[in-house]
């Protein structure tokens, strides 16, 4: 494999992008959920590094046990991200042009943090932690209306954390 098919450093091997939400943005929200008795649900994205397409070309040698005798010299070309490999945090991009296309907006000061005004006057929230989320709101019918959207984009693990009687 030629130098010009591998990850360059300072090209493409450093940009490596998972944005997480912070701490500060956490407490308020989960102060609103206890001051409100919101709903809180947690979600977990299944194999989010696999989900990423790839920008780039991207070879790589068959791996170990893989290769025949007669096409050990031949390589992959990647079209979707692995475990390990430097790009594969990129799966963000496409997380938050769902949430943007669902009508959510980014917070201004913390990227992970997702909003929507309700009809009802009430907000959902969703803060994202590279994988995990954490989904608020007064209604349950709107989080499970959520947690319904994003299962059908994403491969998602499902966890109650509150559930209100």
């Amino acid at each position: 494999m030629g130098e010009s098919e591998r990850e360059k450093p300072r090209i493409d091997y450093d940009e490596i992008f998972s944005p997480v939400v912070r701490h500060t943005s956490i407490r308020p929200v989960l102060a609103l959920v206890a001051t409100w008795d919101l709903h809180l649900e947690q979600m977990d994205v299944k194999t989010t590094f696999l989900h990423g397409d790839l920008e780039e070309q991207i070879y790589m040698q068959q791996p170990e046990g893989f290769s025949q005798p007669r096409h050990e010299h031949l390589v992959f070309r990647l079209k979707k991200s692995l475990y390990g490999l430097k790009q594969s945090p990129k799966w963000y991009k496409w997380f938050n042009s769902y949430m943007i296309q669902i009508g959510y907006k980014s917070c201004k000061y913390n990227c992970c943090v997702y909003v929507k005004s309700l009809d009802d006057g009430s907000f959902i929230f969703l803060l994202l932690y590279v994988d995990d989320m954490l989904i608020a709101g007064k209604n349950l019918d709107d989080v499970v209306g959520l947690k319904a959207l994003l299962s059908q984009e994403f491969d998602m693990k499902v966890r109650c954390c509150k559930e209100n009687s």
